[in-house]
Order: C-alpha cells, then structure tokens, then sequence
C-alpha cells in the first residue's frame, strides 16, 4: 500500500512537470514567434488550431499502433465540449484585445471562484476553511506580482465573462468526462482534438484578422518562424496531454491555484531572457503566491488524511456508557434469578 501511495505520488509530480515544463516553454517560444521583436506571427487563434491538428495526428497514430485505446464518448458531448473549448480560446484572444493587461489578468485569477462556485452547483462540492484561505492567499499574491492598469469596458468586460465561465466550465468537463466514460486524458484528448483542429483552422483566419487586421495570406513565412511554429506545436502536444492528465487526477481547481506557479516562472524567465522588469512589487507579489501554493498543498493533503480516516464509533467494544452498564447489571440478575428458579424446580422434582 505504502508503495503503492508512492508510485501515485511521483506520477502526479512527473504529470504536474510536465504541465509546468510544456506551458512555460510554449509561452516563451510563442513569444518569440508572435512578438514585433521576433517573427511577428500575430495568429494566435490560427496558430491554436495548428496544435490541436498536431495533437489529433500524434493520437491517431498512437491508435493506430496500439499504444492507445479508443473508447466510446457520444458524438454530441464532444461536440459540446469542443464548442465550449473554442469558446474558451476565443473569449480569451478577445479579451487581451480589447481589455487592457491588469484586467485581463483579474478576470484570469477570477477563474478559481468561478470554478469553485460551479463545482458546487454541478456537482456539490464542498471546501474547508483551511482550502478557501490558500486560495485566497495565492489569488492576492498573483494579483499583486501582474496586476497594474485596470481599464474596463463594456466590450471587453462582455469577452472576459464569457472568457471565464467557458474555461472554468471547459477544466470542470475534462474531469467528468473522464469519469464518466472512465476514459483516459490522452483518448478523451484524442477524440476532442480533431474536431478543435478543423474548428479552429476554419474560424481562426476570420478570428485572427479581425483582431490584428492582418491576413495569414499577406505573412511572409521564414525558416524560423516555420522552426518557431513547429516548436509551439511540439510543445502545445505535451501541454494538452499533461492539461487533461491533471485535470483527471486533480481536480479543475487544483489545476487552477498549482497553474499560477507558471505565472511566476513566466515572470522570473522573462525577466532572464527578455529584459522584462522585475520590481519589488513583482518579487513580493510571487513570495506571497508560492507561500498561498504551500498552503492550499498542506490543505489539500490535510483534507484527503481526514477523509481516508476510517469514522471510529464511539467506543462501543472497549467502553460501556453508564446506561449500557446499568443494562448488563440488570440482565445479568434476571439471569441469576431464571436460574434459582431452576434449581428450585429441580430439588422439588
């Protein structure tokens, strides 16, 4: 059992890494790619479609050579989940458009809330006290190392909402999707990705144009940009596995509070690769984070002990309560007295 316990909790750290590792890589390789100072490959919605084809191909290949197996999920609930998904996606390309950062960044630390609310309309979920208080340390840690300007609109406070609630809902639906049909993350990956990919490619010119003004036909593709392009889909793979895979074994909130430790690599990596600033303000905002993501750890495994606890009944083989002795007393003398009148009916026989 003890090994066992161990096995699960090195493969829920390699499957956290690997989230980490992959979504910060693909921020800085992105950044590359789309920034005026690298390969200015402003297609973020077009580009999102290229990862999830590149996904849908690795999973057909995977199927195809045995390594994965494909279940059954009805054709309606993918569609569903895709089109939340692309909301998803879409909510946030517009958002950071017409919103500026700091407030981009409030409705994107809204999400645990938001995902905590819904967990426990749809499925009745509860949180202790001690969980509530983690979250409420890393939200305010995060928010004080990115939040600056906040400027609201109605447009872009209209796309935010949807923004949130669409991937709030998204993460809680890997998690029940794959309990529901006791599908793996990399299957239930590899059914939504190929109906994401035409989606996307399909709408993502129209979407990307309309945010930038530019057309994918006008971009003059170089052999970096193309290294730069197949890089962030490389790594878009891993981050949608490691995505539905911690989301099954967490849980969408989780997934949430422990996905801020990427905020605070993505800063302090930009601060080493990029020259971006990096203030006082910025490092105590981090300290504060790390030291929410410590706690809602300790909480979340506080949580799980008192629940693997077995409800012990109160005492009721080793200690009697005055009542049960009270009880035995009288059963043991109408005992004694059954039996003198045995005896008394025997010597008279």
């Amino acid at each position: 059992m003890e090994r066992e316990r161990k096995a699960s909790a090195v493969s829920d750290a390699g499957a956290w890494a690997m989230n980490v590792i992959s979504s910060v890589g693909i921020i800085m390789a992105n950044k590359q790619l789309m920034s005026a100072g690298g390969y200015a490959f402003g297609f973020a919605t077009t580009l999102t479609g290229f990862h999830f084809a590149v996904t849908a191909l690795v999973g057909l290949v995977s199927n195809a050579a045995g390594y994965s197996a494909s279940k059954d999920v009805p054709l309606w609930e993918l569609l569903w989940f895709s089109i939340v998904a692309n909301m998803s996606i879409t909510g946030m390309n517009f958002s950071l458009m017409l919103n500026s950062i700091g407030f981009y960044q409030i409705s994107k630390l809204s999400m645990i809330p938001v995902v905590c609310i819904m967990e426990w309309i749809l499925h009745n979920k509860h949180y202790s006290r001690e969980v509530k208080w983690s979250v409420v340390v890393v939200v305010v840690g995060v928010g004080v190392c990115t939040v600056t300007d906040v400027k609201v609109n109605a447009k872009g406070f209209i796309c935010a909402c949807l923004a949130v609630l669409s991937t709030s809902l998204q993460q809680i639906s890997i998690g029940s999707l794959q309990k529901k049909y006791s599908i793996g993350s990399f299957e239930l990956l590899s059914k939504t990705a190929p109906i994401q990919a035409l989606s996307l490619l399909f709408l993502g010119p129209f979407v990307d144009y309309f945010l930038n003004g530019k057309s994918l036909r006008d971009y003059k593709m170089s052999y970096g940009a193309l290294l730069f392009i197949f890089l962030s889909c490389t790594l878009a793979v891993f981050c949608n596995m490691s995505q539905y895979l911690c989301i099954g074994r967490f849980s969408a909130v989780s997934f949430q509070v422990l996905g801020h430790m990427k905020t605070v690599f993505v800063l302090t990596l930009g601060w080493l690769l990029f020259d971006s600033q990096l203030t006082l303000k910025n490092i105590m905002g981090m300290v504060i984070a790390v030291v929410g993501m410590v706690m809602y750890s300790w909480a979340v495994e506080a949580e799980k002990r008192s629940s693997a606890k077995p409800t012990v009944a109160p005492a009721q083989d080793s200690i009697t309560t005055e009542e049960e002795t009270e009880l035995l007393k009288e059963t043991a003398k109408t005992n004694l007295a059954a039996k003198d009148v045995e005896l008394g009916e025997t010597k008279e026989g």
